[in-house]
């Protein structure tokens, strides 16, 4: 598989410990890295509340689960959108949360895949039948444009970048977001 991510770094270890230093706000890391065995232990041990890595880029992900876990921290699976989920659904049953990415690992900005909703789908499914014991998350292109569908296919946690920090009010545009889930949810009882 494939295993190029980014090569932008938004925030390192070092950065994620000085926040951690000067907040009880818990911290939810999501590392596009190449050797996540490597890298990821540290942010549990800083005192990361979640630390997700990537499938594609993982030498041994149920180890990895387990060695997040010891270090403090849940443990989070991103699968990049062609990435199917078939082949880890043993390998989430060691994970807290799912992060299903609707866009290629990069930059911001980039355009929502809505095809990906068939693995979130799918996720949901094994979640509500017990096969799974997960969050399930999205991240990428995520806006008031596409959050009622991720929302509608069994998303619990949304990530938005751009639609907050390109907004000329972020507060109202994450409460803007929220509303329209906590709408949706009313309207389905989900």
């Amino acid at each position: 598989m494939d295993a190029h991510f980014v090569p932008n770094l938004t925030l390192g270890l070092p950065v994620v410990q000085s926040l951690l230093a000067t907040t009880d706000l818990p911290l939810d890391c999501h590392l596009m890295i190449e050797n996540p065995d490597r890298w990821a232990t540290g942010y549990a041990e800083a005192g990361a509340y979640n630390v997700t890595v990537h499938v594609e880029a993982a030498d041994d992900p149920v180890m990895l689960a387990k060695n997040l876990r010891a270090a403090g921290s849940k443990a989070g699976l991103a699968i990049k959108p062609n990435t199917p989920l078939e082949p880890y659904v043993d390998v989430l049953k060691h994970y807290d949360t799912l992060l299903v990415m609707s866009v290629e690992p990069g930059f911001g900005g980039q355009k929502f895949i809505a095809e990906v909703l068939g693995k979130v789908r799918k996720a949901r499914t094994m979640v509500d039948t017990g096969h799974l014991n997960l969050v399930v998350e999205i991240d990428g292109g995520i806006n008031t444009d596409t959050i009622e569908q991720a929302a509608e296919a069994g998303v619990d946690c949304f990530v938005a970048g751009s639609a907050v920090y390109a907004a000329k009010d972020p507060a109202q545009a994450v409460e803007r977001l929220r509303s329209q889930v906590e709408a949706l949810a009313a309207r389905t009882k989900r």
